[in-house]
């Protein structure tokens, strides 16, 4: 099959490749998809119905068919998340509450096909980036470049107390390290869309590394690769 000229960056919780996806986009004058920001939506909205996918995952398909969503580039060219017609807040989809559901959510196999099949109408956008955990093995298998972004525990850890309103009031390294191992143990051992790098993937560590090395050495490989 023809390789498609979309880049994929995949990667576990708090390894920065939201970040090194975003920057990356810009350096190249493409568009930024985060996936990631689509399941927060989504579980953000069927909490909002009073469904948890934690303990009520066969409630969630029922919604879908009620559900549009949509990212739509805003006047800077960035990619903004929509359900059914409204922006959806950043402030609402990154709180503690959604953090701690989505994991559950992305293991239903409905949702990962409405959402893939979204995910995928978004090519006709033209070159983009766009990163989650299973872009390259599940929703861009033929883009051409493809990288997983990853960093060790101890660095993910100190990386999320940072983020502004993801972790809870309390929270301490060692309670937020126990909560990503967690996630990663979740998302790699689910039966569908598993995270783990694609076959191709270039595997990058973050660790110790600034974003802007992180960027410029992906920016010149996807660079080459194009020209």
């Amino acid at each position: 099959m023809q390789k498609q000229e979309q880049i994929a960056i995949d990667g576990p919780a708090a390894s920065g490749k939201s970040t090194v996806a975003r920057l990356l986009a810009e350096a190249l004058n493409a568009y930024f998809v985060n996936t990631g920001d689509m399941y927060r939506a989504l579980t953000w909205q069927v909490m909002k119905h009073g469904v948890d996918p934690r303990n009520a995952p066969d409630a969630i398909a029922p919604l879908l068919e009620h559900l549009d969503l949509t990212c739509r580039p805003d006047a800077a060219n960035q990619l903004r998340v929509y359900l059914n017609g409204t922006e959806v807040p950043q402030s609402e989809i990154r709180a503690p509450d959604i953090t701690g559901a989505v994991s559950f959510l992305a293991r239903i196999p409905a949702v990962r096909q409405w959402l893939v099949t979204r995910q995928q109408e978004l090519a006709t956008l033209g070159l983009t980036v766009t990163e989650g955990r299973d872009i390259g093995t599940v929703v861009f298998p033929q883009a051409r470049f493809k990288f997983f972004v990853t960093a060790t525990p101890e660095e993910r850890a100190k990386r999320r107390l940072q983020q502004a309103g993801e972790t809870i009031d309390g929270a301490t390294l060692a309670s937020v390290a126990a909560a990503i191992e967690e996630r990663d143990r979740l998302d790699s051992t689910r039966e569908i869309a598993p995270l783990r790098p694609a076959d191709d993937a270039l595997v990058v560590d973050t660790t110790g590394r600034t974003v802007e090395a992180v960027v410029n050495e992906l920016a010149a490989i996807v660079r080459e690769g194009l020209a």
